[in-house]
């Protein structure tokens, strides 16, 4: 058995395995020139926004601990538009700019014109749920 027939083995007994855990997908967004979060704040919605690049090891651990709680607490998805902006494309967009965003791996609430929260460079879980729960809140009083 070579190596690809192993890799795409495992990954199928994964997806399988999923599909019977009843796992949910989380959905985020992917920023793009159509302006995703714009588009949300303007329907009244709640926006966590996640700027991340994919080779970085503090993104990636934000965004695991994001997708645990997500699958821990479906209200989150259900409460919550979820956006992820690419910071080797967009950081020095005004996605970012206008938003004084330091550095990828910054998580933001937005409501409206407010924001309502924020994480630079942290990853733990219990900062990470503090800001999920406070986006939380604010979707569903508002």
């Amino acid at each position: 058995m070579n190596r690809r027939q192993v890799i795409i083995g495992t990954l199928c007994a994964s997806a399988a395995l999923t599909g019977i855990a009843g796992a949910t997908e989380v959905t985020t967004l992917e920023y793009d020139d159509s302006d995703p979060i714009t588009t949300a704040l303007e329907a009244g919605d709640t926006v966590l926004v996640v700027f991340g690049a994919k080779w970085c090891s503090t993104c990636a651990s934000q965004e695991r601990t994001m997708n645990a709680l997500r699958a821990e607490n479906t209200a989150y998805d259900e409460n919550i538009v979820f956006v992820r902006v690419d910071w080797d494309q967009y950081g020095n967009a005004p996605v970012a700019t206008s938003r004084n965003i330091p550095r990828r791996s910054t998580l933001i609430v937005l409501k409206g014109d407010e924001e309502k929260g924020r994480i630079v460079a942290g990853t733990s879980k219990a900062a990470i749920q503090e800001l999920m729960d406070t986006a939380l809140a604010v979707a569903t009083t508002s």
